[in-house]
């Protein structure tokens, strides 16, 4: 396992002799690259890659801003790609692996105050999509995970809109768990919510927009 906090990863490792951690910042490409060289030189070869960092900034509410913005595709979709290159070469080598890459629901269509997050979340779906078509000749699994609302610190700071179908850490991770072991590319839940963002998808922009205006009205930017 990897994270920035040390401290909370030396405590996790308490928890088990089989968890190994290695602190670090996704951001930083270089270091990334060294870190996937010290995992497979101390554990062997990463059969498996949960690239799951995220983060959402409740300021983007606040109005469009391009500082917000790059900052949380540094985040999420730079920090993954800083992830993927060590990944795909090692990989490729060994023609076998598995990579899992954490995208979002909000990733299927734009949502008012989420204009950062929900762009970086669609690059990652795409990303994703990419990444299959162009690897799955070379033996790797690659598998992207479209969760809705979780229970987590990054959730817990949400107080301006309901979350539906919210769903607890431990059943959201055994629906990842579970995704890993099918081996499909798309792991989503919870199933009712992601069909229904799925459909609106679908529907032509006349009818699609007026929809989330009027599901999203309580979401609406602060200073619009």
């Amino acid at each position: 396992m990897t994270a920035r906090r040390a401290g909370e990863l030396e405590a996790l490792a308490q928890a088990s002799s089989r968890i190994f951690t290695f602190p670090g910042d996704i951001t930083d490409r270089e270091q990334m690259r060294g870190l996937v060289h010290d995992m497979e030189a101390r554990l062997g070869p990463i059969a498996l890659a949960f690239l799951n960092a995220g983060a959402y900034f409740i300021e983007e509410r606040k109005g469009f801003s391009a500082e917000l913005i790059w900052r949380t595709f540094e985040i999420n979709a730079g920090g993954t790609v800083n992830c993927l290159d060590p990944l795909l070469a090692a990989m490729t080598r060994r023609r076998f692996g598995q990579i899992a890459i954490t995208s979002s629901l909000a990733g299927y269509g734009g949502i008012p105050g989420s204009l950062a997050y929900g762009s970086a979340k669609a690059a990652l779906i795409y990303m994703a999509e990419a990444l299959k078509l162009t690897y799955q000749g070379a033996g790797l699994t690659i598998q992207v995970v479209n969760p809705g609302f979780v229970e987590t610190p990054m959730t817990a700071k949400n107080d301006f809109f309901e979350m539906p179908l919210i769903m607890g850490p431990e059943k959201a991770a055994k629906r990842i768990c579970d995704g890993f072991e099918s081996g499909g590319f798309e792991i989503t839940f919870p199933r009712r919510l992601a069909w229904t963002f799925k459909a609106a998808r679908l529907l032509p922009y006349a009818i699609f927009f007026p929809l989330m205006r009027r599901a999203t009205r309580r979401v609406q930017p602060d200073q619009i």
